[in-house]
């Protein structure tokens, strides 16, 4: 087992590794690695729905998406898109921020992916947080922001009023590293407690624009039977569709994470 540096900001591609057969030590390994690269790449796996939920049950318990997942892996869902034309979920985020426990990690097993394009990019929120200044930092360690899964609600068609919402720390602290990280996204995040949206739009706008910025991103061109998971906790990503009419499936799957602090 080898992990291979994917890009400078984050990232590890581990070979030599059949998801299926990790023991204790290996588990350990991949949790360091993980912790230290924020995403991990296994290409070439060969694995049912089963063998995906059992490897991120190593992390912790799965957790169920609130619009329905497989009917024999609740916990599974399926992602399907067919190029830029016929997806809208395009944009910046977290993932289920707008939840009071956020996952920690998502993982993803692709069945099928386009031949070009249809890359995941992801941003280094800790890269991004020491990156701004003392004068900055003071100011947002104080905050915390509104998040609310009201436009999602939308595109499944259920109603705006009953979909979830949290509050969290604009500035969260990794629960295992320490590190500390920006955590708002464009997708869900609203506004700033005790502040209008008004208020909060200008500030809100440039931490959203300064956590992608080139320097502090990677991306991922998906190959068939690619296992790929990544840290909520400290990252965004974005599904980039910029792969024409090419079909691409993948399942999804997510684990459990602390109220962030």
């Amino acid at each position: 087992m080898q992990v291979e540096r994917m890009a400078a900001p984050l990232g590890g591609i581990v070979t030599g590794l059949d998801v299926r057969d990790v023991d204790e030590e290996a588990w350990q390994q991949l949790n360091a690695w993980f912790c230290e690269f924020h995403v991990l790449v296994f290409p070439g796996q060969d694995l049912t729905p089963a063998d995906q939920v059992a490897f991120a049950e190593r992390w912790g318990p799965t957790i169920p998406f609130p619009y329905g997942g497989l009917p024999d892996h609740p916990n599974l869902i399926e992602l399907r898109n067919r190029g830029k034309r016929q997806d809208i979920n395009q944009h910046w985020h977290s993932d289920m921020t707008y939840n009071p426990e956020p996952p920690k990690l998502t993982m993803l097993y692709a069945l099928e992916a386009p031949a070009h394009g249809g890359e995941t990019a992801f941003a280094n929120q800790a890269l991004a947080y020491d990156e701004l200044s003392s004068g900055m930092r003071r100011v947002i360690d104080e905050l915390s922001a509104l998040h609310s899964a009201e436009g999602l609600a939308r595109v499944y068609g259920e109603d705006p009023q009953a979909a979830p919402r949290a509050e969290h720390p604009v500035v969260r602290t990794h629960d295992e590293t320490g590190a500390r990280s920006l955590y708002v996204c464009k997708a869900f995040t609203t506004r700033f407690k005790d502040w209008t949206r008004e208020e909060s739009k200008w500030l809100l706008n440039f931490l959203f624009e300064h956590g992608v910025r080139p320097e502090f991103q990677a991306r991922h061109q998906w190959r068939a039977r690619d296992l790929v998971m990544w840290d909520n906790r400290c990252l965004l990503h974005y599904a980039v569709h910029d792969h024409g009419d090419d079909p691409r499936l993948i399942h999804r799957c997510q684990v459990e994470g602390p109220v962030p602090a």
